[in-house]
């Protein structure tokens, strides 16, 4: 299998260097002889990246596996042009045991061309040259017979034959660019299949920088706005945007105001070549046809950009819908959906959507690519994608529907922003991660910088989960918070208002500033944290959830507890007083009151366990078991219970509920709700 390890670890060295292809794009193969278990007979094997995956990451378990006698017996039985999607469930007929992945639509252009290693990549500097007005001249000039051009064809069988006739017909070809979608290249060894591949990006690109002409978007004409103020900005605009761009179905968003981008912004001749859409085909299957472009100056007041948004929205879904409908034929799959997956606000950056933080991420790092194979191709042509009606055969390509049909179903809360404060520790920490595990993007919320980390960190990467230090006392800094959250994320739809720290005291010890200092967390926090969350919700306009981790406290009246208790008296109200408030805007407050969490939990561990066992005359390390026998239920409560509880409550199940209050305490008769 010495093959298979070379083709992966040459898979994931290509993949991993964004100049040679972007994530997921593009295909590798390997042929090698091995054994028939069945016959003990030698058989020739086609090893290639299957579909879906990424060249980066590629592992063994991403490969098809084919039989390469009977997949190139296939030419005998293919239909032709009109009828090649059926060439893709033939691929089946081929594969060997199993077969590994799924076979791509690209296998045809691996087993056909007779070479023993292949390589199928979208470098941003092959794209211009196949988006370029004379592209094939600029092929032959740069490469002389070293790399020959192939027109634009659907990928497909077709093209797989296209593609094996060059490199029969042009023995000193190293491989090909193909109009308006990328580069193929191939060698009989993987070390030499790989240096080809690299040979024709470079070379590619050493072209651009020798030929090329400064300039090509245009002069400058919006300067970028300073970073402090971009950012203020681009937080202002996330949530709306993310409403918009959630129409038809919700979305996640992301944001980037990289240098590339806001470079092509701050030029003249953006506008235009917005307008003309990205090409290759794994860019507009992420970016959608074309982007949504603010047509206002950096300059202009917030008002008039929500407005201006607002109307360009609308003029975007008439457009996608008219898209549509000039090239839907009658078995045609419906349409997704018309609402933008890039928009982009000159001076502030680019905002990106989809039904997860990667899939919004990457749809903006392709069109980041289509910048950059923009600047190529007009730096020495015209650019000159492929036109509208091919889009729309890709986009809408039977073979497409059914890739997004295998996708897994969507966990309970995909697509939710949640912002849990108090994250760092106990319960917070719990409900951080049960979140997470449903589907949720997850704003880890804590004063302690050092544990919001460690937990966002053990959720995921930042497409996951993404910490924020935040002191919920402090005005400012909650609302900073929650433009990192949407900054992260696109907005905010779920808040868990968690953070809390507990003195017990008899009334006789309780000073000032204990009781300061718990209301300063929980009652005052609370209300700080759910005036940012129902300002970023309204301007989604999306609904949401905001959650009270309340206390059994709030209702019993317990010994030594009266700041503590009146504080959690005074959540319990918020929750009713805000359920009747935010209601009209689809909003819906909840409240949690757990009781006598003490393993795993950031405030039994501060001291307040130490002293609500002196209260009670029991060893603080049996203060779990005491709370659990005094319950209805003899069980103890813990963290993640009280997380269950925030999923049931915002899951869906309970989507008409508002104003109301969980007890999670195994049952204290005491505290039951009246």
């Amino acid at each position: 299998m010495g093959e298979v390890e070379a083709l992966l670890g040459r898979s994931n060295r290509l993949g991993a260097d964004p100049r040679n292809t972007n994530y997921a794009g593009g295909n590798t193969s390997a042929k090698e002889t091995a054994v028939d278990p069945v016959t003990g007979q030698p058989v020739e094997l086609l090893w290639v990246k299957g579909s879906g995956g990424d060249l980066g990451t590629l592992t063994a378990a991403g490969l098809a596996v084919l039989r390469l006698d009977r997949l190139r017996a296939l030419r005998q039985v293919y239909p032709g042009v009109e009828r090649e999607d059926e060439m893709v469930a033939a691929f089946d007929h081929c594969l060997h045991g199993r077969g590994g992945a799924a076979p791509s639509i690209d296998t045809a252009m691996h087993g056909l061309v007779e070479a023993a290693h292949v390589d199928h990549l979208h470098p941003d500097a092959g794209i211009a040259f196949a988006t370029a007005a004379d592209g094939e001249a600029l092929v032959r000039a740069c490469f002389g017979d070293r790399v020959v051009w192939v027109p634009w064809r659907r990928p497909g069988f077709q093209l797989g034959l296209d593609i094996a006739a060059v490199q029969r017909e042009h023995p000193r070809a190293i491989g090909v660019v193909l109009g308006g979608h990328g580069i193929t290249a191939w060698g009989a060894t993987s070390e030499e299949c790989e240096a080809r591949s690299l040979e024709i990006i470079r070379t590619a690109q050493r072209y651009l920088d020798e030929h090329g002409r400064a300039e090509p978007f245009g002069p400058v004409v919006h300067e970028p706005l300073p970073e402090a103020e971009r950012w203020v900005r681009a937080a202002e605009l996330a949530p709306v945007l993310r409403g918009l761009a959630s129409t038809d179905a919700p979305q996640v968003g992301h944001f980037t105001d990289a240098g590339v981008v806001l470079d092509f912004l701050s030029r003249a001749r953006h506008p235009e070549l917005a307008a003309l859409g990205t090409s290759c085909p794994d860019h507009f299957l992420r970016t959608k046809v074309r982007p949504l472009v603010l047509d206002l100056p950096p300059s202009a007041p917030l008002p008039d950009v929500v407005t201006r948004l607002r109307e360009l929205h609308d003029a975007y879904r008439a457009d996608y819908r008219a898209y549509y409908e000039r090239h839907a034929e009658p078995d045609s799959p419906p349409m997704r959906g018309a609402d933008p997956a890039v928009v982009l606000v000159p001076g502030v950056g680019m905002f990106n959507f989809g039904r997860d933080e990667q899939t919004a991420r990457v749809a903006g790092e392709f069109y980041v690519n289509a910048i950059n194979v923009m600047r190529g191709a007009e730096s020495v042509s015209r650019y000159a994608p492929i036109e509208e009606r091919e889009k729309f055969r890709i986009e809408y390509w039977a073979l497409e529907e059914a890739k997004l049909a295998r996708m897994p179903k969507p966990k309970a809360l995909a697509t939710r922003v949640a912002l849990v404060t108090g994250g760092g520790s106990g319960i917070g920490r719990a409900i951080a991660r049960r979140l997470a595990a449903e589907g949720a993007c997850v704003v880890v919320a804590d004063r302690n910088g050092d544990t919001a980390r460690e937990v966002a960190e053990s959720i995921g990467n930042a497409d996951v989960a993404v910490p924020v230090t935040v002191d919920v006392t402090d005005a400012a800094g909650v609302a900073e918070a929650f433009r990192t959250a949407v900054l992260a994320f696109g907005g905010v739809d779920l808040v868990v208002n968690n953070a809390g720290l507990s003195i017990s005291k008899p009334l006789a010890e309780t000073t000032e500033a204990d009781w300061d200092l718990q209301h300063d967390v929980m009652a005052k926090g609370s209300f700080l944290v759910s005036q940012q969350a129902a300002k970023v919700m309204r301007a989604q306009g999306m609904g949401g959830d905001i959650v009270y981790i309340s206390s059994k406290n709030a209702v019993f009246a317990g010994p030594d507890n009266v700041a503590y208790g009146a504080a959690k008296a005074d959540q319990a109200h918020q929750v009713r007083l805000l359920a009747a408030e935010l209601g009209g805007d689809g909003i819906r407050v909840n409240g949690i009151n757990p009781d006598g969490v003490v393993r795993g939990s950031g405030i039994f561990a501060g001291g307040w366990g130490a002293q609500r066992a002196a209260v009670y005359g029991v060893p603080e390390e049996e203060l779990g078991a005491f709370y659990a026998r005094r319950t209805l239920l003899k069980r103890e409560v813990l963290p993640e219970h009280v997380a269950a509880a925030v999923v049931a409550l915002t899951a869906g199940e309970l989507s008409l509920t508002t104003g109301l209050h969980i007890p999670v305490d195994a049952g204290v008769a005491a505290a039951f709700l009246r």
